[in-house]
């Protein structure tokens, strides 16, 4: 299993909206090929900031069969226009 670790910086003033449109957002992953879950964290130091930790069976089921599908484009189009800057992803396996 693949943990994929994103760090989001959200536009200043638009947390709670992020926020509200985000079930929306997790209702179109959850239906991907490879989708274990999910959890989205808030920051307690820099609250624009949100950690977002995503289980994936493999590797290629985020970076191949999810973001090249129609699923990415519609979770794009919901949490996007949110974003302050591009996400920073990393991809982590386990050490056993």
């Amino acid at each position: 299993m693949i943990l994929e670790h994103a760090l989001i910086t959200v536009q200043a003033g638009r947390e709670a909206q992020f926020e509200a449109e985000f079930p929306k957002a997790k209702a179109i992953i959850s239906q991907a090929n490879g989708f274990v879950d999910l959890q989205l964290r808030r920051g307690i130091e820099s609250p624009g900031t949100y950690l977002l930790l995503i289980h994936w069976q493999t590797l290629e089921d985020h970076t191949v069969s999810f973001r090249q599908s129609e699923l990415f484009t519609q979770w794009r189009a919901i949490i996007g226009p949110f974003f302050a800057s591009p996400p920073v992803v990393d991809h982590f396996s386990p050490l056993t």
